[in-house]
C-alpha cells in the first residue's frame, strides 16, 4: 500500500479530523449567507453532512439540516428510519459519490440525532438537477454534487418563502458522460 510504503498516514473517508475539515466550508456557507431556514446536504460516507451539523451546532444556529441520498442507494436514509446503521439494498446509482454500502455508525449516531430528515432522490432526479445547475450557473458538477439540488428540487413547494442552502461538491466527472446528461440522457 502506497501509505506504507511512503511512510504516509492513511486517513479513511470518515474520520474526526475530515469532519472538522470539512466543517470549514458549512462555516463559510453560514458565514456569508447567514442563518438559514434549511441546508440541503449530499450524504456519501457522512464527513460533509458530520461537518455541517458540527458548525451549526458550535454557532448555535437553528438551520435545520436535510440529508439527501439516491434512492439507488439509501443506507443512510435507511439508518435514519430505523435509528441504527442500516445496509441498503443496493448500491447502484449514476452518482457514484454517494454510492455507499456500508454506513459509518459514528456518522449514524450524528445523522440521527441532529438531522430533520433525510429526501431519497433517483438518478432522473439527479440528472435534472446536473442540467440546472449547468443551466443557470454554467457550473460543471458530477452525479454527487448535485444530490443536495435535487432534493431541495423534490421538496421545493414546501419551501416557498424560506432561505435554503444547498451544498455543490464534486466535479468529477468526463465530458462524454457529462454531454450524455446535458442532451436529457
Amino acid at each position: 500500500m502506497l501509505a506504507e510504503q511512503e511512510d504516509l498516514a492513511m486517513i479513511p473517508s470518515f474520520h474526526p479530523d475530515l469532519v472538522a475539515g470539512v466543517a470549514t466550508y458549512a462555516h463559510e456557507l453560514f458565514a456569508a449567507a447567514g442563518e438559514l431556514d434549511s441546508v440541503y446536504i449530499p450524504i456519501g460516507l457522512g464527513s460533509g453532512i458530520c461537518g455541517t451539523i458540527t458548525a451549526r451546532n458550535l454557532l448555535g444556529c437553528n438551520t435545520k439540516i436535510i440529508g439527501v441520498v439516491s434512492a439507488a442507494a439509501n443506507t443512510y436514509a435507511l439508518s435514519f428510519q430505523n435509528r441504527a446503521p442500516t445496509p441498503p439494498n443496493s448500491a447502484k446509482t449514476f452518482a457514484e459519490g454517494v454510492a455507499v454500502r456500508a454506513p459509518h455508525p459514528d456518522a449514524v449516531a450524528m445523522i440521527n440525532a441532529n438531522v430533520d430528515h433525510i429526501v431519497e432522490v433517483s438518478d432522473a432526479d439527479i440528472r435534472d438537477a446536473m442540467r440546472t445547475i449547468f443551466e443557470t450557473t454554467r457550473n460543471t458538477v458530477e452525479g454527487a454534487g448535485a444530490v443536495a439540488l435535487a432534493g431541495v428540487l423534490k421538496e421545493r413547494d414546501t419551501l416557498r418563502g424560506k432561505r435554503v442552502g444547498a451544498v455543490l461538491s464534486g466535479h468529477n466527472i468526463d465530458a462524454a458522460r457529462f454531454a450524455e446528461v446535458l442532451m436529457g440522457g
